[in-house]
């Protein structure tokens, strides 16, 4: 009798301990920037992974929370990206960090030993690539540096783009405003540039409208992704045909639209296609 009141009383003080030890990342409060929430989940604001002779990639913490994914009524254009666009709550429950910069040519030239880019430079985002060289990269890099590389899901992206906002760009609704922060046909003079060069979104992210379009880990779907928490979108279809978010240098933003933070497109032209890269963090 006395061993099994010994043993309540040691796991009635084991269990709050084993709470403690294993909970839930905090979710975002909306107001608070990048370094107070990471301060409050004892979380670096940034993230710096050397590829070697003196070639980094950064990321910033982008952190967990909720917002909502798709686009407003009469934002989309027509029917069909309304539909691919209805709104719906998303919660992204851990935080990650994302690459400041799409990966850039010197970036991808030092991982993988090539550079397969159209437009050379080092420090503009490298295009022209498949889907399966932006996983092959990931998981180079992965071995190289330690850490859990990943293609951004389609709902990691588009959180990680509106920092907080609900415009169709991250600072305003106007071809004015979208000229402060992306490469399109209309500014961009026919050609990709290199990152950086526009004004970051409110969370240090470049280039995220515009310049390189970039491929998202998720198979493209018509039909919007589903599910509340950490959506994947599509688990079936064509493996070379991912989501690509983001719009590229040759759009044209009043036209189409296609430069909006909600915008989709499958997979169509690899010649202004590339990626940016995430640091995935362990489920607590």
């Amino acid at each position: 009798m006395k061993l099994a009141m010994l043993g309540l009383i040691v796991a009635l003080l084991i269990a709050p301990l084993a709470r403690a030890d294993s909970p839930t990342w905090p979710l975002w409060d909306g107001k608070e920037s990048r370094t107070e929430y990471g301060t409050r989940a004892h979380l670096a604001p940034t993230l710096t992974l050397d590829l070697g002779d003196g070639i980094k990639w950064e990321g910033v913490l982008i952190p967990a929370g909720s917002f909502t994914m798709g686009s407003p009524a009469g934002e989309a254009k027509t029917p069909k990206e309304a539909a691919s666009e209805a709104q719906h709550k998303v919660t992204i429950t851990k935080p990650f960090y994302m690459g400041k910069f799409e990966f850039t040519q010197a970036q991808y030239q030092k991982v993988m030993g090539a550079n397969p880019s159209i437009e050379k430079g080092d420090d503009i985002g490298v295009h022209n690539v498949a889907v399966k060289d932006a996983e092959e990269l990931c998981r180079k890099m992965s071995r190289l540096t330690g850490k859990d590389v990943r293609l951004p899901t389609e709902a990691q992206w588009e959180y990680a783009c509106r920092a907080g906002t609900t415009t169709p760009y991250y600072n305003g609704s106007t071809t004015a405003d979208l000229d402060k922060i992306a490469w399109f046909g209309a500014n961009s003079g026919g050609k990709p540039h290199p990152v950086g060069q526009k004004q970051p979104n409110p969370w240090g992210l470049y280039d995220m409208l515009g310049n390189i379009r970039e491929f998202t880990a998720d198979l493209y779907s018509d039909d919007a992704a589903t599910g509340d928490s950490d959506p994947t979108g599509s688990q079936s279809g064509d493996p070379a045909n991912h989501t690509v978010r983001g719009a590229a240098y040759t759009a044209n933003a009043v036209a189409a639209g296609n430069m909006r933070a909600g915008s989709r497109r499958p997979t169509e032209s690899l010649k202004s296609t590339g990626f940016r890269v995430i640091v995935t963090l362990p489920t607590r």
